[in-house]
């Protein structure tokens, strides 16, 4: 089910049922008609690995599943909420960043590291920016949260991107992810934003950015 935008930081989202709708805990801003909201200790579609996923980027609550009917408003902290639709591809979403998604799409856990090496990991411990990113694959809607807004920013074999970690939102399409650094260690030393690291983006596909470094 699509998730209609009240304004740039409420998204609403019509619950039928049988179906099913997965939120962050705390998103629930208001509803209307039966809805219920039970934990999921499974952590959503992805089983126990996205649980442990989910725990280790320092999310130690599980997701909400929203079943019943009725119409739900979703929200958190006052960020700024942006809307992405698949239409059978695959988005990749900084674990602290989703806020809600629709039940018919498939989620996985993908750890950072296994595209970016060591330099992966040290996105995690450095940047402050999770090792885990939420996978989201099918036909359904994505409301995500980000600072000041969100720009996409088009990725191709002739163009790659170069993001600051930390204004990092999601990703999507055929693209590769590599974190680098322009300054050496000493230098590195309490600079966790772009201005030590890039994370460049290359292949095929889109970038989502936030207008703003700020950590959720």
């Amino acid at each position: 089910m699509p998730f209609t935008k009240i304004n740039g930081k409420m998204v609403e989202a019509q619950v039928l049922p049988g179906q099913k709708v997965f939120s962050q805990r705390g998103a629930m801003l208001a509803y209307s008609g039966q809805v219920t909201f039970t934990p999921n200790m499974a952590g959503g579609q992805g089983g126990l690995m996205s649980m442990i996923g989910r725990r280790v980027a320092n999310e130690d609550t599980p997701l909400m599943t929203v079943e019943g009917q009725g119409r739900v408003m979703f929200g958190h902290g006052g960020h700024n909420v942006h809307v992405i639709d698949l239409a059978g591809d695959t988005l990749y979403v900084e674990a602290d960043r989703l806020l809600a998604f629709d039940g018919t799409l498939q989620q996985s856990t993908m750890f950072m590291g296994s595209q970016g090496g060591v330099m992966g990991m040290v996105r995690g411990q450095v940047t402050g920016q999770g090792l885990f990113t939420t996978q989201l694959s099918g036909q359904g809607s994505v409301a995500v949260m980000a600072h000041g807004g969100v720009i996409e920013l088009p990725i191709t074999p002739q163009q790659p991107v170069h993001v600051d970690p930390q204004a990092y939102v999601a990703h999507r399409g055929q693209v590769q992810n590599k974190l680098s650094t322009a300054l050496g260690w000493r230098d590195m030393m309490g600079r966790g934003s772009g201005e030590a690291f890039q994370l460049e983006l290359s292949g095929h596909g889109a970038v989502y950015v936030q207008a703003s470094e700020e950590k959720l």
